[in-house]
């Protein structure tokens, strides 16, 4: 008997990370052909009888850890309400090559990926599986499609081992996609920290002019009211000439030197409300670019949860929002447009990609919005034309667009979540044809 092969486990991905084995050299020769005749026999292969070194992948791609908790409280030896979700996975491994365990897991695989194990089953030969492989790597549908194609009674040791070693990579690229959200989300919270900063500044340079217009009316009336008494002040006897005239020649420069105090102290009051009004504005405007880096900074956690969850693929108000949409997505980069992609089919959603007119020809806007429920662009990726003609096509046909701020996963995401929160997510309906009518 060989010795058993130890696969490192990703938390975050669910996948194994270490060499990649032989996944069909079975235990022994004579056994590896008992349990292939009687797989064939009834038809899909069980956990069980497949070969051990593919029970870490199998369990850790294609099982939530809530589930395989469950079935670990039954069949395991360990205290599942206390274990940590890395010796839960091990357990699960454990008992994958026992009977009970075995065909506990079988059931809750075929339970969880009923619908992808349907479709599966209509391939007749390993080259419909495998094309079948192929589909689903390229839509991200990974989980169901493993299980399927691991018991499906046509596959072969070659497409086994290839599907191992596909779903091997694909952990080095998932932990490579998480360190690089994680990046994003610190800066996402470095930059709502700098905002929240600048308007407490904001804040108390408000109160402190506040406080100077107030002290400027109080000195406007003070002087209104001496310039008043001024005036209303009791006749003297007259007097010679020249010291009436000396009289009123002080009076006059005393009430001119009153009036240029007023003129000045409004004019003081005038420019402290314009500053004040912008510092307001300015206030508005730093108040909106937080809640929208918050929302972004939503967006990026619920991503980061959906990776190190595989239970659940995208938050909940993300895959109401996305389910059974056809979403446009304008521009882009090619580095996010993939992952925007994976995230719009993960939720149930339909995806149309066009680059604004890179390669895509600008005229096949209007097809491209043929029954689309909701367009996105990135305004740093895109050009004015294409904007503008966008906008003109969605108001024409009626169709919500989003402009978004960056490219970024997240920017879409929060975007997403935002236009639901706005308004109630109307489930798809009919749309006519815009080239047939």
């Amino acid at each position: 008997m060989s010795a058993p092969f130890a696969l490192n486990l990703s938390r975050s991905s669910g996948f194994a990370t270490g060499p990649v084995p032989n996944v069909y050299r079975q235990v022994a020769c004579c056994e590896d052909d008992a349990a292939e005749i009687d797989a064939e026999s009834r038809g899909r292969s069980r956990v069980q009888q497949l070969n051990p070194h593919v029970h870490c992948s199998v369990i850790g791609t294609c099982l939530s850890t809530a589930e395989l908790r469950k079935i670990v409280a039954k069949h395991g030896h360990i205290d599942a309400a206390r274990a940590s979700d890395v010796e839960i996975h091990h357990e699960g491994v454990s008992i994958a090559s026992q009977t009970a365990g075995g065909k506990a897991l079988s059931k809750a695989l075929d339970k969880r990926h009923e619908a992808v194990i349907r479709s599966f089953e209509k391939a007749k030969d390993a080259d419909a599986l495998e094309a079948l492989w192929q589909q689903a790597l390229q839509g991200g549908a990974i989980a169901g499609a493993y299980w399927a194609l691991m018991s499906h009674r046509h596959v072969t040791a070659e497409l086994r081992q290839r599907a191992f070693g596909d779903v091997h990579m694909l952990s080095h690229l998932v932990g490579a996609a998480n360190r690089a959200d994680i990046r994003r989300l610190a800066t996402l919270e470095q930059e709502c920290a700098d905002w929240r900063e600048q308007s407490e500044r904001l804040q108390a340079r408000i109160a402190e002019l506040l406080q100077e217009n107030q002290q400027l009316r109080l000195d406007v009336e003070g002087l209104k009211m001496e310039s008043s008494v001024a005036r209303v002040r009791p006749a003297e006897p007259p007097g010679d000439v020249e010291s009436l005239q000396r009289e009123l020649s002080v009076e006059r420069q005393f009430s001119a030197l009153q009036m240029q105090r007023c003129d000045t102290a409004e004019q003081q009051q005038a420019a402290s409300a314009a500053s004040e009004e912008r510092l307001r504005a300015e206030l508005e405007g730093a108040r909106r670019h937080i809640d929208m880096l918050g929302r972004e900074l939503h967006g990026a956690e619920a991503h980061l949860q959906a990776l190190a969850a595989p239970e659940h693929d995208t938050s909940e108000s993300l895959r109401l929002a996305i389910q059974g949409r056809r979403v446009l997505y304008v521009g882009g980069r090619p580095s996010s447009t993939p992952a925007i992609r994976k995230l719009v089919t993960d939720s149930g959603g339909e995806f149309v990609h066009h680059d604004g007119g890179l390669e895509d020809r600008k005229g096949l806007l209007a097809s491209a919005l043929a029954g689309a429920h909701l367009v996105a662009f990135p305004v740093d990726c895109v050009d004015h034309d294409s904007v503008g003609n966008l906008k003109r096509l969605c108001t024409r046909h009626e169709v919500p667009f989003l402009p978004l701020r960056t490219a970024s996963v997240t920017c879409f995401a929060a975007a997403l979540l935002a236009h639901a929160e706005e308004q109630e997510p109307a489930r798809p309906t009919f749309r006519m044809c815009l080239r047939h009518g």
